[in-house]
């Protein structure tokens, strides 16, 4: 399983991840921070950026915080570092 540190930028131009800065990764969602609208939205990409079923990714904290950590199933930290690209 990884565990993934986020750092989420809301209604931005596009879904992506923008850089690396040590252990956290900063993201850019285009929802808003809205009825969990975005964190919807980042469990969205990071499953389909990762190849994974959305129901693998789970946020474990920061449901109302920019910073978010997020678990996937199935995959090695590793693995998941080497998806994302960064």
């Amino acid at each position: 399983m990884a565990k993934i540190k986020l750092h989420v930028n809301p209604r931005g131009s596009k879904n992506e991840f923008v850089r690396k800065e040590g252990d956290v990764y900063y993201l850019k969602i285009t929802a808003p921070p809205v009825d969990g609208a975005a964190n919807a939205a980042v469990l969205k990409f990071i499953a389909g950026k990762l190849g994974v079923k959305k129901n693998a990714v789970r946020l474990v904290s920061g449901d109302k915080s920019r910073e978010k950590t997020v678990e996937v199933d199935g995959l090695t930290p590793e693995e998941a570092a080497e998806k994302i690209g960064l």
